[in-house]
């Protein structure tokens, strides 16, 4: 990283006074071109695979990711179709979290960058996701109902964000996860008035 100071802070007296330095920060290392990233992760996907048993082919996605990352015009996003691929997605999506993780693991080892990577197997992440929105809004009719709160089932922490985001703009719920690490849940209750 190359860091250039904008302008210096000052410490003020017993913090009256005081402001903020600024500085820029430029990364001197080149972040590969998306294509390239594209064609390394597809590759390590591929011999993965092969090395797994698992007959299947990798094609490059256009669709923007339904995780919804801030990085979506360097996203890469890969799928996988072939027959019998529920070993590929585990319960609850597990195995394919793993894959994925492993796979941008690798590939950032390649680039020396890390890179957003997605990859689904046969839509599943694309109807896990809708799932997910009809669940969250099943559930947040039900707390109006009843005069509520319901927690969910733990679930990873992109799951949970769909959660957050479909009901973000009701005006009647709000949502909070709870927990602690794989035991993190979200709670849909009403507002407060």
């Amino acid at each position: 990283m190359e860091v250039t100071v904008v302008k210096e802070g000052k410490h003020g007296i017993l913090g009256l006074g005081a402001e903020e330095a600024m500085v820029k920060v430029r990364p001197l290392v080149r972040m590969p071109e998306k294509s390239k990233i594209a064609e390394a992760a597809k590759g390590v996907l591929e011999t993965l695979l092969t090395r797994m048993g698992v007959i299947a082919s990798v094609v490059p996605h256009a669709e923007p990711s339904v995780e919804g990352e801030d990085e979506a015009s360097n996203l890469v996003s890969l799928d996988v179709t072939g027959d019998d691929l529920g070993i590929l997605i585990g319960r609850r999506g597990q195995t394919l979290s793993s894959l994925q993780h492993i796979v941008r693991l690798i590939v950032a080892h390649q680039a020396k960058a890390r890179v957003p990577i997605v990859i689904d197997v046969e839509g599943y992440k694309q109807r896990r996701y809708g799932a997910l929105q009809a669940l969250a809004r099943r559930m947040a009719e039900q707390v109006k109902v009843r005069g509520m709160s319901f927690t969910l089932e733990p679930m990873p922490a992109y799951e949970r964000r769909i959660i957050h985001l479909t009901l973000v703009d009701d005006p009647d719920v709000a949502t909070a996860s709870i927990g602690e690490g794989e035991a993190r849940k979200v709670v849909i209750m009403l507002k407060e008035t």
